[in-house]
């Protein structure tokens, strides 16, 4: 059976901004992103328990002392390490007295904790700033690379294209981390989630847009629509990316489900972003590079027309 394939960039663009829109709004009345400690700032504390440990108990011992907003994990190859993450915490004195008395809490239940190697370790928020300033600058840098490769190696509107493309799956990634608020903080591993997306995202576009070149240079082809050659590229071109896509998400989805708290942070992000990425490069890429070559045909003609007329 024929696999139709029809432009409806329009409606697809639309549904992008109305989740870019709602997750504007939210922003604005105060439930914007989720900032985890990498980015606001916090304590950062390190205990090995030299056993497996409950994390409930880890949570009953900080709710004792007062605390409602934390983070409790588990790291290491055996499972030892007790890592607690306190954002808004600061003062020394504070910081001092929370560690002896959760300490002594948690050394009732768990004696063997090793509390003499403990690691407290304070994140600022200017350095969440600078971390923040960075992941904006590596994504400005990878994309404005991107466009140069893309144009030299197609053309100029293919770029520009596959840069509105990046632009869209980036923005949706934050987009999602506004609505999952409640779910998922941004930490520094977010930017790496990003980055990988930028670069995964781009090779289902060039994969599209060399399918896209190739039928230009058919002589069959070159008077047809560019609207229909896109829509013929994308089908000649479909099986492999939904193939490549689905293989990687199996991949990432099990890390996601089976992995600890660290790598979930890592893993729902790049989820976000393959399928925002599949849904830019077949639905909307393409599509732009061809109302962008069909303007420019038309200005070409018009221009020709006008020599002509003087």
């Amino acid at each position: 059976m024929k696999l139709v394939v029809k432009n409806r960039a329009k409606l697809f663009i639309s549904i992008s901004a109305c989740i870019l829109l709602i997750a504007l709004v939210m922003s604005l009345f105060g439930y914007g992103i989720n900032y985890g400690i990498d980015f606001a700032g916090g304590l950062n504390i390190e205990y090995n328990m030299n056993s497996t440990f409950l994390q409930s108990d880890v949570e009953a011992a900080l709710k004792n002392q007062g605390l409602t907003d934390f983070k409790v994990s588990t790291t290491g190859d055996a499972g030892t390490t007790l890592n607690i993450r306190i954002p808004k915490l600061s003062n020394q004195e504070d910081i001092q007295n929370l560690q002896n008395a959760l300490e002594a809490d948690l050394l009732a239940k768990y004696p063997n904790m090793d509390t003499s190697n403990s690691t407290a370790s304070y994140v600022g928020p200017t350095a969440g700033a600078t971390l923040v300033k960075n992941a904006i600058l590596s994504v400005l840098l990878a994309t404005a690379l991107m466009l140069i490769y893309i144009a030299f190696r197609f053309d100029l509107y293919s770029g520009m294209a596959a840069v509105l493309g990046l632009t869209h799956d980036v923005l949706i990634m934050l987009s999602f981390m506004v609505l999952l608020r409640n779910f998922i903080q941004m930490n520094s591993s977010f930017i790496a989630a990003m980055l990988t997306i930028v670069g995964y995202s781009i090779n289902n576009t060039i994969v599209i847009f060399d399918r896209i070149r190739e039928n230009n240079r058919n002589p069959e082809l070159a008077k047809m629509p560019r609207v229909e050659v896109v829509n013929m590229s994308i089908r000649q071109s479909l099986g492999r990316t939904i193939n490549t896509t689905l293989t990687t998400l199996v991949t990432i989805v099990t890390l996601y489900v089976l992995g600890v708290p660290a790598i979930r942070e890592f893993s729902l992000p790049i989820i976000i972003g393959i399928l925002a990425g599949l849904y830019s490069a077949n639905l909307i890429n393409g599509y732009v590079w061809a109302f962008l070559e069909e303007k420019s045909k038309a200005r070409r003609k018009k221009a020709k027309l006008n020599t002509q007329k003087a």
